[in-house]
């Protein structure tokens, strides 16, 4: 006997986060010692409070399967004659995949946080940080009207900025989550306006009924069309902020101050996916307009190739999954411009898996390196100081191993199916956004393989410099003294380009004096003093197993041919088969024929594994000279001056946060100057020369009326006199 479970229950998906969070939030701000020593039942509450908000939301997904249906509990929130607004939840197939993929991704996240976070003393806050972004991210999912979504599309960038800058006391992070405050604030204001827009042509702001309306009043040629693409790429500059679109995606890198689950959540199920479930939530009005929908395609496009290629070269781990999350972002929102918003879904699901796990595994590192490097996000995030992790991180290693072919599009891993959707459809639409998908497919390969190879395969590198602790600094020059006296103009290439990547202070290496390892090559004795990272804790690492089934699995669905037909419906069908894939001998030869004929897909992304192993995966230097190295401009040929230029555009960031402080900030800053001019010299000038004028008028009559009657006369005669010889002077002549 099935159990049926009413749909009233939604609300307690976004509910029970909602009330952990207020909880632990409350008890933190009032109590923090008892905060502090409850920190560890917060923690258990709060998962609790999200597995709840899981469980009913799988209840409603099986519900849904046998049923089909569509519903919407709304309840009045203000009436009045002419306008009523309502606020409840809808609970559909996109609604419904939303949720799970939140849910799941955010209870591993909290798992994943109780040993990443145990030491920090705003355990308990973080806590309440989590489950009000996962709150917010449900609520926004659910949200049945454009001024319901906007509420909790603000509160998710609220969120968004008290989890980046949660150690605020840095000032990177400080900067960190300001900037991205700054950039979304931008994409928000023309949502609202798009908002706004929407009413006036439709009157509503349900969301069924504003696209029935809005499809009526089109078909009748009673809209403007400019006016109509004009409302829908300011609604579209909500999701571009949202999900680093192209100029929007600044905010993107420079988020990865905040802590590594913040970061998956971020570029996984919550922050970045809302830009994309709202396109799909008004694609029935978007897809009405093809100008609006030509731009969406290309700022994808623009989007996908440019992430690709700011992350072939950076140093720092997150910073190269984030531009990774940027690259596969475009490719969503390219295919929804191209009219395939199924397909955009479809990705979005699978990337969020493989890509959470990715950052899971980052973080699982991270963690290990700074046990060896101490708390310096320069060292312990950079590749270049990493490499052999694989041996000493067994089970990190080998779930990054899966994660890292699903990335790269390797079949049959879960990003190949809806990758292949998505490029397979470009070209069909547009060869040219075609082309940038197949290019960017093997750009993604490269790096994501780079990133890999660098942290997992070869030697561990760090320990051939010491640069832990705070106790001492020793001279760059001096530095080879550790390799056994080498002098300094025999330092090795390898020596120079760590010390280029490392920091300095002060023109110094920092190196604790009671930790400097005398290491001889050849000496084995010496490694028995070296450190190496150690596995993470079970509750780190048990997330990213689970992570390794939907990476692998979830996109096996992708074979069945129906999948390309487009209807948001199939996404809920490909979902709920996901469990009974196993019985699927009939996909066999669907799955040869897909393969088949993806070849030529496939060409490119294994292109880019192979030159990635190639250079890195042969090689035990310290730094990818070979490929990325500090080449110079003069007397090469031109491919090595390609290879410099894309070196140079992808750790400057592609120069666009270069120009964006040259001529945006600054043009801001000038603009400001010159206003705060023009209203302290113009406007408060003038009222201050009006009131000037006047008291100067008023003193001068105040010496004249003094009070003696000698003054009084004294005037009086002259104010007759004056008169009369005037008169004199020049008669009056008579009247005609």
């Amino acid at each position: 006997m099935t159990v049926e479970l009413s749909t009233k229950y939604a609300c307690f998906i976004p509910l029970c986060p909602l009330v952990a969070s207020c909880s632990t939030g409350s008890l933190s701000f009032s109590a923090p010692k008892a905060a502090r020593s409850l920190r560890r039942s917060c923690a258990v509450f709060n998962i609790f409070s999200l597995t709840t908000s899981m469980f009913v939301s799988f209840g409603l997904f099986w519900q849904q399967a046998a049923t089909h249906s569509i519903q919407q509990y709304l309840w009045i929130w203000i009436p009045k004659s002419d306008f009523c607004l309502n606020i409840g939840f809808l609970i559909d197939p996109l609604t419904l995949a939303m949720s799970i993929l939140v849910t799941t991704v955010g209870i591993l996240a909290m798992v994943y946080s109780d040993s990443y976070m145990c030491h920090d003393q705003g355990y308990a806050r973080f806590y309440a940080y989590l489950s009000l972004f996962t709150a917010s991210m449900l609520g926004l999912v659910l949200s049945p009207n454009l001024i319901q979504i906007y509420i909790f599309w603000e509160l998710v960038g609220m969120c968004s900025y008290l989890l980046i800058g949660f150690w605020f006391t840095r000032s990177s992070a400080a900067n960190a989550c300001q900037k991205a405050s700054v950039t979304n604030r931008i994409g928000d204001f023309g949502l609202l306006l798009g908002v706004s827009g929407i009413y006036w042509i439709t009157g509503s702001f349900e969301i069924f009924e504003l696209c029935d309306r809005f499809l009526e009043l089109n078909s009748s040629d009673v809209i403007n069309p400019i006016f109509a693409n004009a409302v829908a790429l300011l609604l579209f500059l909500g999701p571009a902020a949202k999900s680093a679109q192209f100029p929007l995606h600044v905010w993107l890198p420079d988020a990865m101050e905040g802590p590594t689950p913040i970061s998956a959540l971020i570029h996984a199920a919550t922050m970045v996916a809302a830009g994309i479930s709202l396109i799909a939530r008004i694609f029935n009005f978007i897809s009405l307009l093809p100008p609006a929908m030509y731009a969406i395609s290309w700022v994808g496009g623009i989007t996908t190739l440019l992430g690709a290629t700011l992350a072939l070269a950076q140093k720092d781990l997150k910073r190269g999954l984030a531009y990774s999350t940027m690259s596969q972002l475009g490719y969503m929102v390219l295919a929804s411009g191209i009219g395939a918003s199924q397909s955009a879904l479809f990705h979005l699901i699978t990337h969020a898996y493989s890509k959470a796990l990715s950052f899971l595994g980052s973080g699982s590192v991270i963690h290990a390196m700074e046990k060896v490097v101490g708390y310096s996000p320069t060292k312990s995030q950079n590749m270049f100081f990493m490499g052999g992790l694989r041996e000493r991180m067994p089970y990190t290693g080998t779930t990054s191993s899966i994660g890292t072919p699903s990335l790269c599009g390797v079949p049959p891993f879960s990003c190949f199916w809806s990758k292949d959707q998505i490029i397979s459809e470009s070209w069909l639409q547009s060869p040219s956004l075609g082309l940038l998908a197949s290019i960017t497919a093997g750009l993604t390969a490269f790096y994501t393989s780079r990133i890999y190879l660098l942290t997992f395969e070869g030697n561990f590198r760090a320990n051939q410099i010491n640069y832990v602790g705070f106790d001492t600094f020793v001279s760059p020059g001096n530095i080879t003294t550790l390799w056994g006296g080498a002098q300094p103009n025999s330092r090795s290439k390898e020596i120079d380009d760590i010390l280029h990547t490392a920091d300095m202070r002060e023109g110094s290496v920092l190196v604790p004096e009671s930790r400097v390892i005398h290491h001889h090559p050849g000496d084995d004795k010496s490694h028995r003093n070296l450190l190496y990272p150690q596995e993470s804790s079970f509750c780190m690492v048990l997330p990213m197993i689970i992570l390794v089934m939907p990476t692998i699995f979830s996109g096996l669905k992708g074979i069945n041919p129906i999948l390309r037909l487009g209807s948001l419906d199939l996404l809920f069908d490909w979902l709920i088969s996901l469990p009974f894939f196993l019985e699927g001998n009939k996909y066999i030869e669907n799955l040869i024929d897909i393969l088949s004929s993806s070849t030529p897909l496939l060409s490119l992304p294994f292109l880019g594994l192979f030159i990635s192993l190639k250079i890195y995966g042969q090689t035990k230097e310290l730094t990818d000279s070979k490929f990325f190295g500090d080449l110079k401009l003069k007397d090469k040929n031109f491919l090595e001056n390609f290879v410099v230029f894309i070196r140079n555009w992808s750790i400057n960031r592609g120069y666009i946060d270069y120009y964006h402080d040259t001529y945006i900030n600054r043009g801001v800053l000038l603009l400001g100057k010159l206003v705060s001019y023009l209203d302290q010299w113009i406007i408060d000038g003038s009222i201050n020369a009006t009131g000037l004028s006047n008291f100067f008028a008023g003193e001068g009559i105040r010496r004249e009326k003094n009070g003696r009657i000698s003054y009084y006369l004294f005037g009086l005669v002259i104010g007759i006199i004056l008169p009369a010889q005037l008169v004199v002077d020049f008669p009056i002549p008579p009247l005609p």
